[in-house]
């Protein structure tokens, strides 16, 4: 699993940027947090991870945990889930009868939109794509927090997915 981000300009009006949002998924606000203290502390690469559910998120699953993964590419501009991470995951979230409700990986300058190459190595269709952006100029104005956003892709069709975070 991996994706390239070099060269992607992520406000050019590609595919990759939906009109509009389809649908809800609720995360905690602790697993938000997690996803947001890696990234961070990937920086200046890019990080990423999975986030573990009961069931898929495209059939109403919740999000139970984040488990941070290796980026084998250790690049500010593309990401890989080292495969020893990913082999070890599957193999746990099969035993444990769970499984991947959302592919994690930080944009370090771009919008926390999916690029051309996250669309194109997309292959877990039932996941949500969860990006955090480190951007400046993406933090919420208020808090400061990095943005956060969930995607549905399918076939390479990109839309995005309201997160609703809980308690």
């Amino acid at each position: 699993m991996s994706a390239d981000h070099a060269g992607d300009p992520a406000d050019s009006g590609d595919p990759a940027a939906p009109a509009s949002v389809e649908a809800s998924a609720a995360i905690p606000a602790t697993i938000v947090q997690a996803l947001i203290d890696h990234a961070r502390a990937e920086y200046p690469n890019e990080a990423c991870g999975l986030v573990i559910g009961d069931q898929p998120a495209a059939n109403g699953g919740s999000a139970l945990r984040f488990e941070p993964t290796r980026n084998r590419a250790a690049s500010p501009y593309r990401y890989e889930i080292h495969p020893d991470d990913l082999l070890r995951l599957t193999i746990e979230t099969d035993d444990a009868d769970e499984v991947f409700w959302a592919i994690v990986h930080s944009h370090t300058h771009t919008p926390a939109r999916p690029s051309p190459t996250d669309v194109g190595l997309a292959f877990y269709p039932d996941a949500l794509y969860v990006l955090v952006s480190l951007a400046e100029d993406e933090a919420d104005p208020s808090s400061g927090a990095p943005s956060v956003r969930a995607w549905r892709i399918v076939e390479g069709q990109v839309s995005e997915v309201e997160l609703r975070v809980t308690a």
